[in-house]
C-alpha cells in the first residue's frame, strides 16, 4: 500500500476540510467539524451532500461510503440519546454510526471560506472584486503572543504554550516562529534572578519565541507561558491580529458586476446555472443592479450588516428571505434574488469534490444524487 493511501482516514479529512474551511471562522451558533465517527477509521469512499436525509444514507450504505460530508449538521442542539430513528436529522446520524459511517459538516466556516459557498455562488453571479462583507469574528480575536526566554528552556515554553492551545494555524498545530537575541537586566534587592546575580546588570542569550492563538485563549496560554518559564518576572508581548490575516475569511460576499445588468435576466442567468426550480425576486424586474450582496441559505439581517448598507443599484442573492426582510430591501430601494435555500448552495460541492479529491489520494469523492431541495413546484 503506497503511503498516500495508507493516510486516507477520517483524521485525514478533518485535516483537510480544516485547511479548506476552519472551524474557527464558523458562526458562533454553528455546529461543525467531525459529529459522527472515530477519526481512525480508514476512508476509501467520501460522499458530499447538503442534506443528511434517509435516502442520502441509504446511498452511502450502497456505496459503501466510509464517511459522509454533509454541509448542514445534522446534530445541531445538544441532546441526551442517540438512537437510530429515520423520523430524526439525529436519528439518522445514529444509524450512519451504526454503519461505521462517519459525518463531518463544514456549514458556516464553508460559507466563511476562500472558494466556499459564497464565493462560488458569487462567481455563478459574475462577480468582480469580491470580498466578504461580515469578516470572521474569530478573525477578530486573533493574537499573537511573543516572549522572551532562555535558550535552554525555549522548548518547555513553547511546549507549555502549544498545550494550552496557542500555535494552531489551520490543519497545523504547534507552529512557532523563533529568533536569537540578548536580553539583559538588573535585579534589585528585592529580586532573586534565576540567571546572574542581583545588583548588576546582566545579559543573558534568549529566544525570542512568538506564538498565534485566540484572544478567548489568551488568559490559559499566558498562564502556562508563565509557570514553564525559569524567571521570576518573564518579557512577554501580545498584538492583536488584524482580521486580514485570516485571507478573506468571512460570512457574505459582496462585489460589483462588470457591467450593470437588470434583475429579472441576473435572475434567469443564476436558475439556469445552478439548477434553480423556483426563483423569486423582490424589486422591479426591469431594475438596474451594479452590485451584487452574496448570502447563501438565508440571507436574514446579514447585508444590512454592512457600513454601506444596501440601496438603489444593489441586488442581494441569498436562498430565502423572510417577510419582514423582503419590506425592509423594498423600503432601501435594493433588489433580490431568493434562489431556494438548497439550491444556493447546492453548488459548492462538485468543486469541494475535486479539491477533496486531490487533497485524499486513494479515496473516491463523490456527490449524492440522493441529495434533494425539500421543496418543488406544484
Amino acid at each position: 500500500m503506497s503511503r498516500a493511501r495508507a493516510q486516507s482516514s477520517v483524521e485525514r479529512l478533518c485535516e483537510v476540510m480544516e485547511s479548506i474551511a476552519p472551524c474557527s471562522a464558523a458562526a458562533d451558533w454553528d455546529n461543525v467539524g467531525l459529529l459522527v465517527g472515530d477519526p481512525g477509521w480508514r476512508l476509501r469512499r467520501l460522499l458530499l451532500t447538503i442534506d443528511l436525509t434517509a435516502a442520502v444514507l441509504d446511498e452511502a450504505i450502497r456505496a459503501p461510503a466510509d464517511a459522509i460530508l454533509s454541509y448542514h449538521p445534522p446534530i445541531f442542539r445538544p441532546g441526551k440519546r442517540m438512537i437510530v430513528d429515520r423520523g430524526t436529522a439525529e436519528g439518522i446520524a445514529a444509524e450512519a454510526l451504526s454503519h461505521r459511517i462517519a459525518v463531518y459538516s463544514p456549514h458556516t466556516a464553508l460559507d466563511a471560506a476562500g472558494d466556499g459557498t459564497n464565493d462560488t455562488l458569487a462567481g455563478l453571479a459574475g462577480l468582480e472584486g469580491v470580498e466578504p462583507f461580515a469578516t470572521s469574528r474569530s478573525a477578530m480575536e486573533q493574537c499573537k503572543l511573543v516572549v522572551f526566554v532562555p535558550e535552554s528552556h525555549v522548548d518547555r515554553v513553547a511546549e507549555a504554550a502549544f498545550a494550552a492551545g496557542a500555535g494552531r494555524i489551520g490543519a497545523y498545530e504547534r507552529c512557532s516562529f523563533r529568533i536569537g537575541g540578548q536580553g539583559s537586566f538588573f535585579g534589585t534587592d528585592a529580586t532573586d534572578p534565576v540567571v546572574g546575580r542581583k545588583g548588576r546588570l546582566e545579559r543573558v542569550d534568549e529566544v525570542r519565541l512568538e506564538v498565534v492563538l485566540r484572544r478567548s485563549d489568551l488568559v490559559r496560554v499566558s498562564s502556562a507561558v508563565r509557570s514553564a518559564h525559569p524567571y521570576e518576572e518573564p518579557a512577554y508581548d501580545v498584538y492583536a491580529l488584524e482580521p486580514a490575516a485570516l485571507l478573506g475569511v468571512g460570512q457574505g460576499r459582496v462585489g460589483r458586476f462588470r457591467r450593470s445588468t437588470r434583475l429579472a435576466p441576473l435572475a434567469r442567468l443564476l436558475k439556469r446555472r445552478i439548477g434553480a426550480t423556483v426563483v423569486s425576486l423582490i424589486g422591479r424586474s426591469t431594475q438596474t443592479v451594479r452590485r451584487g450582496l452574496v448570502c447563501v441559505g438565508a440571507a436574514g439581517s446579514l447585508p444590512f450588516d454592512l457600513s454601506d448598507s444596501p440601496g438603489p443599484g444593489d441586488v442581494i442573492i441569498t436562498g430565502e428571505i423572510r417577510h419582514h426582510d423582503a419590506l425592509r430591501i423594498q423600503r432601501c430601494g435594493a433588489a433580490a434574488i431568493a434562489l431556494g435555500h438548497w439550491a444556493s448552495e447546492r453548488p459548492v460541492l462538485r468543486p469541494l469534490a475535486k479539491r477533496l479529491s486531490r487533497a485524499l489520494p486513494g479515496t473516491t469523492v463523490s456527490v449524492s444524487r440522493a441529495d434533494r431541495d425539500p421543496f418543488s413546484c406544484a
